[in-house]
Order: structure tokens, then sequence, then C-alpha cells
């Protein structure tokens, strides 16, 4: 007499292939869509040069300028700091202006000539100036640039990528407590925004 005999273990049930395939699928979509997202930023900042600076908090243009010792970061991966000012027994005030060159490419911080790269006044590459950064002109106010071409000598050299410079900044204002301006304009082959610095010597 034949008997069937009943297995005493049933086996695992099998995954289904169809959660399987939806499971790689899934994974695929959320891969391609974080592709599609880094391109999209990618091909925005493209179109503006990369020349935009990307900040958060204050946005470090003549409207918002940053605070001595904030960062300004451009797209493209330069980053331009301006420290704090501190006090020398003489009573002048020292300050440093540090380029961190992160992108691809060699800069030229101080432009095409010495002569013109730094400035009390008006347009330069690097203009460190009496009076907030709004402010047309300083009056009431003066600035001495004691080391302008210390400044500008440090500017000058090709800035090559990877590469860090520190550019020593020495000022003698005609009073204490007067509103200081740095205005960072690092010369690009296309567009590169001016990066505004507002400082008090106390």
């Amino acid at each position: 007499m034949d008997t069937d005999r009943i297995p005493t273990d049933t086996p695992a049930a099998d995954t289904p292939r169809w959660f399987k395939g939806c499971a790689i699928a899934a994974l695929c979509l959320l891969g391609l869509a974080g592709l599609g997202a880094w391109a999209l930023a990618e091909f925005e900042k493209g179109l503006d040069g990369y020349g935009q600076l990307e900040q958060s908090g204050p946005s470090g243009s003549v409207a918002d300028p940053l605070a001595p010792g904030a960062t300004a970061r451009y797209e493209d991966g330069l980053k331009i700091t301006v420290s704090r000012p501190h006090t020398e027994p003489d009573g002048t005030y020292s300050l440093t202006v540090t380029y961190d060159n992160d992108t691809d490419e060699e800069l030229r911080p101080g432009g095409e000539s010495a002569a013109s790269a730094v400035s009390e006044y008006g347009d330069a590459p690097l203009a460190v100036r009496a009076g907030r950064s709004l402010d047309d002109g300083a009056s009431g106010y003066s600035l001495n640039w004691l080391n302008s071409e210390e400044s500008a000598a440090a500017l000058m050299p090709p800035l090559g990528a990877d590469r860090k410079r520190t550019v020593p900044v020495r000022v003698k204002p005609s009073t204490r407590g007067v509103p200081v301006t740095v205005e960072v304009a690092p010369p690009a082959a296309g567009f590169r925004e001016t990066a505004y610095f507002q400082l008090t010597l106390d």
C-alpha cells in the first residue's frame, strides 16, 4: 500500500522575480535622478561663468558685505578670506587677504600691472578704503595704506591651482572706529563678482 509522504519542512518561499526587478529599477532611477540634479547644477553654474559668489548667510555683495574673518566662496572653487584687523603698537592696523585657489586653472589675483593691482579710492583687484561698502565717499574719514606696494607685489605672481597666498595689508586711519571696506575683484577671463568685506578699526 502506497502512502504519500508529507515533507516535514516546507521550503522557504523564493523572493518573487518582479520584486527584485522593481528594487533594481528603483535604485537605477535614484542614481539617474542624482546624476541629473548634479548635471543641472553644473549647467546652471556654467551659464553664469562660475564667477558668482556662492554664500550661505551674507552674500558678499555691496549691499550685504561679509564680516572680517568670513570667506567669499566662488562657484568655481576660489575662496577669499579677509582676516580680522588687529592693532599694532604704533597705532596702525594689520589684516590679511588670503586667496585659496581651489579651481582647476592658474589665476592672476593682481591683474596685469602692479600699478593698478591695489587702490585706496577706485576700482582695482584689491581695494581697501575708508567708509562703508555703500558709501560713495568717506566724508570725515581717511585711511592711509602704508604697505600698498608690498601688497601689490604679493598679488602679482600667478597663483597656481590648489595653491594659497596671503597678502598683508597695513593701514593707518585718521581716527579710531573708522569703518573700512575691503573690495576683492579677482580678475578672470570671463566674469567674477566683486566680494565686499566690511570691518571697523576699533
